[in-house]
């Protein structure tokens, strides 16, 4: 009998150890597909925002995102990462309640400059955290490019490269520690929750793009004199629709890696999925949501404005609009709120315009003011659901109190950078392109190469 025991006990040893690298490989496989899926958003950003630009500054847009992708992925290696696990608790370097925070835990596993990284370099021991890192980073990149589609066609490249580098690894990190984290302060002590990082990723850089904005000044010809704007179009309408569809396709990957998968290296979660918070999480209720807040966005939009690229835009506010709730949701309160954002934002859009600021596709209302939307959205629909599980002492609850400040923080997060590192820029020189380069195109003046070096066929008028 005691022989069968321990022969028993081996087998379900053997099992469990089994089941425990099953997990740990499928958590690593997870995230590593979610980073491909997030570069399609960079492929529809480059598209998107090449086909809003006009054909003299077409490789110009396209050079930007390239550049933007390119540094961000070392800048927050080196730093970003490190900001995200070390300042949970606000400016100082102290560990959470959660213990997964400060600046010693921090160097333990994020330090990219020196040999005290455990998890930073080649080796097998760890599965997870290069990963996990990678799709951190390409949500550092994906801010980036949030702010280079409102700049295009008169900034720099070399300031704009400065520009993205606070954006991705600095500004947003910060709002990531404090309200995207087990530790965070916002989370801990004022219940904030933004699952999908609606005010997090999106509102912190639209407000970002804001502050750049009133520093670069609107495109020559955007305004007339007496203060009333000209629509600039892009020279290629299908391509832009096309990119906006395009990072559709990511957001699935965007919003997978926001996603915390049972595996060995967050035990601390259990071994269910849960979200960023600890909280439950289920992609079947992902995939709901989503698909209805796609939905929502695109038909309030088109109710609206019947704009091909607004209903497009539309998508891009449904998704943001609804994002901070997508685990907490009903797929009809998705679609609602979605179909809200998709309504209000040309008129939000509008009203930025007559204030003067030229927001060349309108990323500071579909990612800055929706993102703060669906932000304060939850707080609204969800009052009293936990907005951390696991926590020490008293778990926090979502209130709309504290997703208001929640909101406040974000917004500020992105907009005081944005505005005070471009005002150093502009009276460096470094912010804004000449006028004569402007004027003459930035492909030819600044690239220098052509996207259309023959020109762009145009279709034989009809015959009278």
């Amino acid at each position: 009998m005691e022989e069968q025991i321990a022969e028993l006990t081996a087998q379900l040893a053997e099992l469990t150890a089994s089941a425990g690298v099953t997990n740990t490989m499928f958590a690593e496989t997870f995230y590593y597909l979610t980073i491909p899926l997030m570069i399609i958003i960079h492929a529809g950003f480059l598209a998107y925002e090449m086909g809003a630009s006009r054909t003299k500054n077409v490789l110009s847009s396209g050079v930007k995102n390239i550049l933007a992708f390119a540094f961000m992925i070392p800048t927050f290696y080196f730093f970003g990462w490190w900001i995200y696990w070390a300042l949970p608790t606000g400016i100082t370097l102290s560990a959470g309640p959660a213990g997964i925070s400060g600046g010693e835990y921090a160097s333990s596993i994020a330090l990219g400059w020196g040999d005290a990284a455990q998890y930073m370099g080649p080796n097998i021991a760890d599965q997870a955290s290069g990963v996990f890192f990678g799709a951190f980073a390409l949500f550092a990149a994906t801010t980036a490019s949030i702010m280079s589609g409102a700049v295009i066609e008169r900034i720099q490249t070399v300031g704009f490269i400065i520009l993205a580098i606070v954006l991705g690894s600095f500004a947003w990190v910060v709002a990531a520690a404090w309200g995207w984290h087990a530790d965070g302060w916002l989370v801990t002590k004022f219940g904030v929750h933004d699952f999908g990082a609606a005010g997090l990723v999106h509102a912190v850089a639209g407000f970002f793009a804001l502050g750049v904005l009133i520093n670069l000044g609107p495109r020559i010809g955007k305004f007339n004199a007496d203060g009333s704007a000209n629509h600039i179009a892009g020279h290629n309408m299908p391509l832009t629709i096309t990119g906006l569809m395009l990072i559709i396709v990511g957001f699935f990957g965007f919003l997978m890696a926001c996603v915390i998968v049972p595996g060995e290296a967050w035990s601390w979660f259990g071994d269910k999925g849960a979200t960023i918070y600890g909280t439950p999480i289920t992609l079947s209720a992902l995939s709901f949501n989503i698909l209805m807040a796609v939905a929502g966005g695109i038909i309030g939009a088109w109710i609206f404005t019947k704009d091909p690229f607004w209903m497009m835009s539309g998508a891009l506010a449904g998704i943001i609009s609804t994002a901070s709730g997508l685990d907490i949701y009903f797929p009809a309160q998705a679609f609602v709120i979605a179909f809200s954002a998709g309504i209000i934002m040309k008129p939000c859009a509008d009203w930025l315009e007559r204030r003067g600021i030229d927001d060349a596709v309108g990323a500071v209302t579909v990612h800055g003011t929706i993102g703060l939307y669906g932000v304060i959205m939850l707080g609204v629909m969800a009052s009293g659901f936990p907005a951390l599980q696991g926590a020490a002492g008293e778990v926090p609850v979502i209130t709309l109190t504290g997703q208001i400040i929640g909101a406040a923080v974000f917004g500020l997060l992105g907009f005081v950078p944005g505005y005070g590192v471009s005002f150093i820029l502009k009276k460096m020189g470094m912010l804004r392109t000449p006028a004569a380069a402007e004027i003459a195109g930035l492909d030819t003046t600044k690239v220098p190469a052509q996207g259309y070096p023959e020109g762009i066929p145009v279709s034989a008028a009809p015959a009278e």
